[in-house]
């Protein structure tokens, strides 16, 4: 199973992604922790990703395509994934299908996530104090959900195009929420 969830940060994308990885057995890939591995260990992909994150913005399209490419090929990804976090744009979508047909495969399905700005920007809030993390302050929280709008909006398009698309409400107990994600990947 090739799954990629979509949502605005905090939609309970990694939550939900850990869970269902766990599930199924198979592994669960977040770009946010790809880049916050890169950004711990300094690596120059870190470096130059830091600085976008910092401010609420995605890192650019060829830093991600270059560490997410290679995240896919461990063994671990080959039964199948759950990627998170990617792709955010037009251009990274046309990157992973490339990423994917080299390989063989495709995707099984898109599972978008949903919920509203307030509860994402509490929900933010929350996990800021938890885990002192510095991209999630009230004022990057904004930008990054503005930014989600206007960049990785027209995605949810293309893969409703493609026939894939599921949306899913975020919102509600965790375990309500995991259960409509069962329930939308068994059919």
């Amino acid at each position: 199973m090739r799954v990629l969830f979509m949502g605005p940060p905090g939609a309970g994308k990694g939550t939900q992604a850990a869970l269902l990885a766990q599930r199924f057995g198979i592994v669960h890939i977040s770009t946010g922790d790809i880049f916050r591995a890169n950004v711990s260990q300094a690596t120059p992909l870190g470096v130059k990703a830091k600085s976008f994150m910092d401010k609420g913005e995605y890192v650019p399209d060829d830093v991600t395509n270059e560490m997410v490419r290679d995240r896919l090929t461990w063994d671990d990804a080959v039964a199948g994934f759950i990627l998170d976090g990617y792709p955010r744009t037009v251009a990274q979508v046309l990157e992973l299908d490339s990423m994917l047909a080299d390989a063989g495969v495709q995707l099984d399905a898109v599972i978008e996530i949903t919920a509203n700005t307030d509860e994402l920007v509490e929900r933010l809030s929350k996990r800021a104090a938890q885990q002192g993390r510095s991209d999630d302050t009230p004022d990057v929280i904004r930008r990054r959900l503005e930014v989600y709008t206007e960049s990785t909006a027209p995605l949810i398009e293309l893969y409703a195009d493609r026939g894939i698309l599921t949306p899913i409400d975020g919102l509600g107990d965790v375990d309500d929420v995991t259960a409509r994600l069962v329930n939308a990947l068994a059919n």
